[in-house]
């Protein structure tokens, strides 16, 4: 079976982990967390960034630091993993479904002020797939109404808007380093930001609301979500082969789309954006054609991934849809997620590739 992901683990990657492990600094401490702190920063290119234990901990610590609860407003949108529209809930505050904009599948930023409420409080941008969200038309509109920005960048790392990386935009840029994003710590999250004093909270909050300054004194009520050496030290060796992961997906996807061009919808590939391909998708004519495609490669020894279903569609949040959602639903319904692993050889896209054009012939 041909996996959707798999993550590329080198010697590097058992070096670090190694001498993790025999440091004794295994847990929320040692070199390899400051390391990868400041390598990742500089990386995105911002001032301030901390670890966090998982891309949805990075979500709840920046709604969090931000003072969002009971009452405000987030718009989200109505395609994303679940993960943003659950962080700002934890807040007991309300989330506000958006549709998506076809031609990136992120939301659409021509859609947000219609949402606007003077509950308002942030707007959370899912760059989906590794696509980006229209980043210039998010920020003026986060300047004209005085609201923040919370950038979802779990799908999406490294893809570059106008020659800046997406995480770097907002007031803060969130992260995932889950088995199957672009680069791992296993589970391992990330909270990216250049304002210090936010930078500051999250840090708080993330280590139970204790002071840097005053061991064991608590000075909000936080949570445990931080990262352990062993993650970050997987995280810095992936780091450092983060370019050649990057260059592999845009190779893949370019196979991909010269194969399947004529064919399906392939992967939007932006004007303003390079995007990374963090899971090549294509859509199809209809669902039900999605879903027979899908049997079709599993049978001939393909995974593949539906993409995400619409939320509002789900019973449990149905309540925060506004309106139509045409886009995300027509996307939800007609996209299909294809091997995209950076181990993925040509030769097996190009078996992928036949299935596909032999199933709708």
């Amino acid at each position: 079976m041909i996996p959707v992901s798999e993550p590329d683990i080198g010697n590097k990657e058992i070096e670090y982990v190694d001498d993790a492990v025999r440091s004794g600094w295994v847990s929320s401490h040692g070199k390899y967390i400051d390391e990868f702190e400041n390598n990742f920063r500089n990386y995105i290119g911002t001032k301030y960034g901390i670890t966090a234990s998982n891309g949805t901990a990075a979500l709840h610590l920046a709604v969090t630091a931000l003072g969002i609860k009971s009452g405000d407003e987030v718009i989200v949108p109505d395609l994303t993993f679940i993960s943003p529209v659950n962080a700002v809930l934890y807040n007991n505050a309300t989330p506000v479904l958006c549709d998506i904009d076809k031609n990136n599948w992120c939301i659409d930023a021509n859609k947000i002020e219609d949402l606007i409420t003077e509950k308002t409080k942030a707007i959370i941008a899912v760059h989906l797939y590794g696509n980006s969200a229209d980043m210039d038309k998010i920020m003026g509109i986060s300047k004209k109404y005085n609201i923040y920005v919370i950038e979802d960048t779990a799908e999406s790392l490294g893809t570059d808007y106008k020659n800046k990386k997406l995480g770097s935009f907002g007031n803060v840029g969130c992260f995932s380093f889950y088995g199957n994003k672009t680069i791992t710590t296993g589970e391992g999250g990330f909270c990216t930001t250049n304002n210090n004093e936010l930078n500051e909270k999250m840090s708080m909050l993330r280590d139970h609301g204790m002071t840097s300054k005053k061991r064991y004194w608590h000075e909000m009520v936080g949570y445990n979500y931080r990262m352990t050496n062993l993650q970050a030290a997987l995280g810095v060796a992936q780091l450092e082969r983060i370019d050649s992961f990057i260059k592999r997906k845009r190779e893949i996807a370019k196979i991909y789309n010269e194969k399947l061009s004529g064919y399906v919808i392939t992967h939007p590939a932006g004007r303003d954006y390079n995007g990374t391909y963090w899971l090549y998708s294509i859509l199809l004519k209809d669902k039900k054609e999605r879903d027979n495609l899908m049997d079709y490669l599993f049978k001939n020894g393909v995974d593949s991934r539906k993409i995400f279903y619409a939320v509002h569609e789900m019973p449990l949040y149905n309540k925060y849809s506004h309106g139509n959602y045409p886009e995300s639903i027509s996307v939800s319904e007609r996209g299909l997620s294809l091997p995209s692993s950076v181990k993925l050889k040509d030769e097996e896209i190009e078996y992928i590739s036949k299935l596909i054009i032999n199933f709708l012939k």
